[in-house]
């Protein structure tokens, strides 16, 4: 069964960090793409980062180059998302998300809040 787990949300102020956390169960991240997501309140859902299936590669947002930093833990099956020099607009719940043989699954959310 899989599922993802996510943690470490929050409230911040205005330049502080937060590192997110994604515990996967039921497959192996190091065989499939994982992708954080975030969805702030009246817009899209936007793509915040990526880390690709076997050799890991982070890729983040060009407009969050530098802010934000993506990794990943096989032992522990858990993927992370840095966040530092957190800004208002950064403000949004932010969502793992894996597509395990054909299916796409997404965590429940973790809040972030970033006051300033």
């Amino acid at each position: 069964q899989v599922q993802l787990v996510e943690s470490g949300g929050g409230l911040v102020q205005s330049g502080g960090s937060l590192r997110l956390s994604c515990a996967a169960s039921g497959f192996a991240i190091e065989w499939f793409s994982m992708k954080w997501y975030r969805q702030a309140p009246g817009k899209e859902r936007d793509l915040v980062a990526e880390i690709t299936a076997r050799m890991g590669n982070a890729l983040v947002a060009d407009s969050l180059k530098g802010r934000f930093t993506a990794s990943r833990d096989i032992a522990q099956n858990t993927v992370y998302l840095q966040m530092d020099n957190l800004k208002p607009e950064d403000t949004a719940v932010y969502t793992c998300n894996a597509r395990v043989y054909g299916v796409d699954y997404r965590g429940q959310g973790t809040q972030v809040t970033v006051s300033s």
